[in-house]
């Protein structure tokens, strides 16, 4: 039987940047910039795009546990252990 790895991290995101982009990680948050408007979901999904593009992994392996209607989110990567995500997470 295959053990599933994944890996979690706490997110604060702002919506309607300039870039997508992330900016830092603040005690234990990353801070992340989306293009995309907080609008019907819209920048939830620039968010797993660009988690999943900068861990190498498909979109649908990054998924928000928590927050889906808040700034503040949890998110849950499929694939990656933890020291894999906090690594590449590094801005």
């Amino acid at each position: 039987m295959l053990a599933v790895t994944s890996a979690r991290i706490a997110v604060r995101v702002q919506a309607r940047a300039r870039l997508d982009e992330l900016v830092a990680i603040r005690e234990g948050v990353l801070l992340v910039r989306v293009t995309a408007p907080a609008l019907d979901g819209r920048a939830n999904r620039g968010l797993c795009r660009l988690l999943a593009k900068r861990l190498g992994v498909a979109p649908s392996s990054v998924t928000i546990i928590r927050g889906q209607h808040s700034r503040d989110k949890l998110v849950q990567v499929e694939g990656v252990d933890q020291a894999t995500l906090d690594d590449a997470l590094e801005p």
